[in-house]
């Protein structure tokens, strides 16, 4: 289970930089509205990302620490530094979210199994947290 929390910790430190990454760059008509979104966005991961190495400090691992490694272990694409209008970063932000809730079910699943319930709770509460970002994301492309 470490290791698979270890590439959900990689996989959230790469969509928290994607995220500010779109903060910067976003264009168009949706500039305000997303700019204001996705910071918002960005600061619920990095509240993510320290819940999820603490987990693993509690059931005994070692989180990832350094940017060579997350790298070397997210399945997050980066974003390349330019411009993109708010329809793509919608797609590719509800795109990586279904990603992330596939994940942490999975990775419930096993904290059930191996009764790791700290894990388990803090699963549930990113499952509710990504499955209603990806209902707003995809009212949002409607």
């Amino acid at each position: 289970m470490e290791k698979k929390l270890n590439v959900l910790l990689s996989d959230l430190v790469v969509e928290y930089h994607k995220l500010q990454n779109f903060h910067w760059y976003v264009k168009g008509k949706s500039f305000f509205q997303l700019h204001s979104k996705l910071e918002e966005l960005y600061n619920g991961i990095n509240k993510s990302i320290d819940e999820v190495a603490e987990s693993i400090l509690i059931i005994g691992g070692k989180p990832l620490g350094s940017l060579k490694e997350f790298s070397a272990n997210s399945k997050i694409k980066e974003e390349e530094n330019k411009y993109v209008s708010g329809e793509y970063i919608l797609k590719e932000i509800s795109s990586d979210f279904e990603y992330f809730l596939k994940v942490i079910k999975e990775i419930k699943l096993e904290a059930d199994e191996k009764n790791e319930y700290i894990v388990s709770a803090l699963m549930d509460d990113l499952i509710k947290e990504f499955a209603k970002g990806i209902w707003m994301l995809k009212q949002s492309m409607e």
